[in-house]
């Protein structure tokens, strides 16, 4: 196995961990201001998950870094070919986190209007733009020998689009289970409501994805000659059907840990499909970039290597222990005693 193939693998590994973590983060964020109906309410969603969104976000920070290091290239065009989209992710991700910090600055109800907006604002254009951005890398972007000739229009095409949905979906139900787990009494029962209905526009997004992938990517390629990676599919499968199976059986964890396997292996499904692409042209093979003809040299990706199988382990071992040290659910009279919650 070549440096490529390994950073191509952690590269995947990086985005699959971000959008399991920052995934329920954002179906919080879009799910606020339906589930919460007064104001100590909505803080008690928000303390769900307010000491640990920003730890989430350390893995886009990894995934973007890991990017830049080990594929320049592809970093470079990435950020060209999806500049808008991009910019525009940055921008809904830093009102999130201003919102987050300032609604409770003042107790003017204007104030915390406009920051609930910019909570469901910063979470839900996130969710929608990365899954059209993996959407348009998934089926290749119009890349020649003059370089990319879409526009941020083009971007939004059926199939971007469906991803999109499937994405927003998909972190929704994440969400709601999410405030399953961390909540009780009336938020509690609207999250379960919006689990089990959410779940449906979810099945119906990855079924019609499912069918419109291969018509409009070649992703199933890779699964086709080497048949044993369609257990990854079936994989994802089981754990999609195994979310509703058991929040009916109100086995809120097991569902909330299928939810994240979902995450997981979606993501992993479509790195998969790709490989060794990092970005296909949608025009020329020969155009599209692979973690051969955009990666950095061997000694680079050596010592960038060893950093991270060193460092990556200590970060996962610290989150998990964050997450246990937090685990436990939170409740308005909890919010109420705490000067400094959110």
């Amino acid at each position: 196995m070549t440096y490529q193939v390994i950073w191509f693998v952690l590269w995947g590994v990086l985005w699959a961990v971000y959008f399991m973590l920052d995934g329920f983060d954002f179906g919080v964020g879009m799910l606020m201001n339906f589930i919460g109906k007064t104001d100590e309410e909505k803080r008690q969603i928000i303390n769900t998950i307010g000491p640990v969104w920003d730890g989430n976000e350390v893995w886009l920070i990894t995934a973007g870094g890991a990017t830049f290091a080990a594929f320049p290239t592809t970093y470079a065009y990435m950020f060209s070919f999806l500049y808008s989209a991009l910019l525009i992710i940055l921008f809904a991700l830093i009102f999130r986190g201003v919102a987050f910090e300032f609604r409770g600055k003042e107790e003017n109800p204007h104030w915390k209007k406009l920051w609930d907006i910019s909570i469901f604002l910063g979470s839900f254009i996130p969710a929608l733009l990365f899954g059209v951005a993996f959407g348009n890398i998934f089926q290749g972007l119009k890349i020649d020998a003059n370089g990319y000739s879409g526009t941020l229009l083009s971007l939004l095409n059926p199939y971007a689009i469906l991803t999109g949905l499937l994405f927003v979906s998909l972190f929704i139900v994440h969400g709601a289970l999410y405030l399953e787990l961390k909540t009780d009494k009336e938020v509690q029962k609207r999250a379960r409501n919006f689990a089990l209905k959410g779940y449906y526009f979810l099945l119906l997004f990855a079924v019609l994805f499912l069918i419109y992938t291969p018509f409009a990517t070649k992703l199933l390629n890779n699964f086709l000659n080497f048949k044993a990676l369609f257990l990854v599919l079936f994989l994802l499968v089981v754990s999609l059907l195994s979310i509703q199976i058991f929040n009916l059986k109100n086995r809120i964890g097991l569902a909330f840990l299928s939810s994240s396997l979902t995450v997981l292996l979606t993501v992993a499904t479509g790195i998969i499909g790709l490989f060794p692409n990092l970005i296909p042209s949608s025009i020329d093979p020969q155009y599209s970039l692979t973690i051969y003809n955009s990666s950095s040299s061997q000694y680079t990706l050596k010592i960038m290597t060893i950093v991270a199988f060193i460092f990556v382990p200590i970060v996962i071992g610290y989150q998990i222990w964050v997450y246990k040290v937090l685990k436990g659910k939170v409740t308005i009279e909890d919010v109420l005693k705490d000067p400094h919650s959110y």
